[in-house]
C-alpha cells in the first residue's frame, strides 16, 4: 500500500531513488544488521538498485517516514505479501540515532490504521526473531499477539497476528477498527 500519510510529527511517504543516501545508512545500521541482515549495500548505486526493486515488486511496499520539522527520513515502514506467507505482514526499520522518540510507533501505528480501513485484508502478520526484543514490544503496542515461532532458511522466526478473531474488545483501539472496517 502507498499512500502518503501524515501524523502530528511525521510524513510517511512511498520510497523513491532520492532516498539512496538515507538507504545506506539504514541498512548499515547494527540494528539492521543484526535483526534483518546485511543486504551488502555499500554506494548509491547499490542502494538505487535496491530501492528499485522494491518499487518494481508488486507485493513489496516501503514507505519512509521523516520529520515534519526538518524532512529528514528517520525510518521505514514495509508491508510485504510473501510468498511463504498466507498473511501479508508489516515490518519497519529506524535509524538509531532516532530512537526511543516514538516515532517508529507513531509511523506504524498510521500506517495499521489505513491498512486496517482499506478493508483488504483478513489478518496482518509481522514477522522478527525472537532475540529482537524492541521490536516485540512495539509489535505488542500496535495490538499483535505472538502465534507462534517456526524456523526458516535464516533460523527461528516469530510470527505476531493481528487476527480481529484473537483480538479482545478494547485492546490497543484495534478491535473498533476491524470491527470499522468489516462494517
Amino acid at each position: 500500500m502507498y499512500k502518503n500519510l501524515e501524523t502530528d510529527r511525521l510524513i510517511i511517504r512511498p520510497i523513491n531513488l532520492t532516498d539512496s543516501k538515507f538507504i545506506i545508512e539504514l541498512v548499515n545500521s547494527d540494528g539492521w544488521l543484526k535483526f534483518i541482515g546485511n543486504r551488502n549495500i555499500s554506494d548509491k548505486n547499490d542502494a538505487e538498485k535496491y530501492i528499485q526493486k522494491i518499487l518494481d515488486s508488486p507485493n513489496f511496499y516501503y514507505s519512509v517516514f521523516q520529520l515534519k520539522t526538518t524532512k529528514e527520513p528517520v525510518g521505514i515502514v514495509t508491508f510485504l505479501n510473501r510468498a511463504e506467507q498466507k498473511f501479508p505482514d508489516i515490518g519497519f526499520a529506524m535509524l538509531p540515532e532516532y530512537e526511543k522518540n516514538g516515532y517508529t510507533l507513531e509511523a506504524s501505528r498510521k500506517y495499521l490504521d489505513e491498512i486496517i480501513k482499506s478493508n483488504k485484508y483478513e489478518n496482518i502478520i509481522a514477522i522478527t526473531i525472537p532475540d529482537n526484543q524492541k521490536s516485540i514490544k512495539l509489535l505488542m503496542k500496535l495490538g499483535l499477539e505472538y502465534e507462534s515461532d517456526y524456523v526458516g532458511d535464516n533460523g527461528t522466526l516469530s510470527i505476531f497476528s493481528l487476527s480481529p478473531e484473537k483480538k479482545p474488545a478494547g485492546n490497543n483501539g484495534y478491535n473498533s477498527l476491524w470491527q470499522y472496517a468489516k462494517n
